[in-house]
């Protein structure tokens, strides 16, 4: 059966959007919509594995909705909604979490690492956000999703998952008209030279919120003097930049700056170096700062002003909600069909 190519991904309402979110996802969102039907949502039901203030639960998915907006994304040609207005999400993880095997959520590298030590006093809604995952792309059949690195071993699972519903039920899918399968496999979509941005102050660590120096990371809300004091801080080492491409390999964080300016102006890693190496680090932090500010300042400008007006957000969002329902709704009644409930 062939299905209709359609976009799925989501981010986490967890504060401080910053620029490895940026370049990591929701650029690649806004490309996206030129050549594909998306749909983009903010997963603040996965938020909550780990508890979260209700206040700013709420601050920070009308903050994510706004970081999209502020970047490009139209939300008339796509939908863009939070996953707690759609109930084909939960309703179809419950029905994943009786598909997906013990073994296979055991494998979860990310599991492991949210959970740390203490495995037996985190949540069981963290242990099976795998699931989850899945049913936020499939309860839309999506046949594609945009994902960094850390994001590969879920999408696998999602399709370990689609594969045993579709093999489980074959005979019922088969019986209401599917053809031989329900759900596609989605595919990964990996784009752009910097889909993981590392810390400005570890090369060896993905740029996070929960660093605790404000200086490791570019807040999509940060203004010019900030953005431009974080590039120059950065750290480096004593070396200038290579002119080939093999010359980063054993440095991380020269890799890392020259992965995110070739990333916010679109061209590769060997584009950068030929236009710098062998340039000493304050010339190239220089150029760096100067192309941020321009490509960040009105993302930043515009969001402050978007967050300002919370009901223009949230209509936006039940907009987008009525029409992922229309289309969730419809994918959980055929579901229902093929594993047997009976309804309404």
């Amino acid at each position: 059966m062939s299905f209709k190519e359609l976009v799925f991904s989501g981010v986490q309402p967890t504060g401080n959007l910053h620029l490895g979110n940026y370049l990591g996802a929701i650029t690649k969102f806004v490309t996206l919509q030129e050549t594909h039907d998306c749909i983009y949502c903010v997963v603040d039901m996965h938020a909550i594995t780990v508890w979260q203030d209700p206040a700013e639960l709420t601050r920070n998915t009308r903050e994510v909705t706004a970081a999209f907006i502020a970047a490009g994304i139209d939300p008339k040609k796509n939908i863009v909604f939070n996953q707690s207005q759609v109930t084909g999400h939960a309703e179809l993880a419950w029905v994943f979490n009786c598909v997906a095997r013990m073994g296979w959520l055991n494998r979860m590298t990310q599991f492991k690492e949210k959970a740390g030590k203490d495995r037996e006093n985190a949540s069981v809604g963290l242990y099976v956000y795998p699931n989850l995952m899945a049913a936020d792309i499939l309860v839309y059949r999506a046949t594609h999703v945009p994902v960094g690195e850390d994001q590969k071993q879920h999408l696998e699972l999602a399709r370990d998952i689609a594969q045993k519903f579709n093999n489980d039920y074959g005979d019922s899918i088969r019986g209401r008209g599917f053809g031989d399968v329900f759900f596609p496999l989605p595919e990964p979509i990996i784009q752009g030279p910097a889909t993981r941005v590392m810390s400005l102050r570890d090369g060896s660590k993905k740029m996070s919120k929960s660093e605790p120096s404000d200086y490791s990371r570019i807040n999509l809300t940060d203004d010019a003097d900030a953005i431009a004091q974080k590039i120059r801080k950065a750290k480096t080492d004593p070396e200038p930049l290579p002119s080939e491409l093999k010359g980063l390999e054993s440095r991380p964080e020269a890799d890392n700056l020259v992965g995110i300016f070739a990333a916010l102006d679109h061209k590769t890693k060997a584009d950068v170096l030929r236009d710098y190496g062998g340039a000493q680090f304050s010339n190239f932090k220089s150029a760096l700062v100067d192309l941020a500010v321009t490509k960040l300042g009105p993302i930043g400008g515009e969001m402050k002003k978007l967050v300002q007006d919370p009901a223009h957000i949230d209509a936006i969002l039940a907009d987008g909600s009525e029409r992922a329902a229309k289309i969730a709704d419809e994918n959980m009644k055929a579901v229902k069909d093929i594993v047997g409930f009976v309804r309404r």
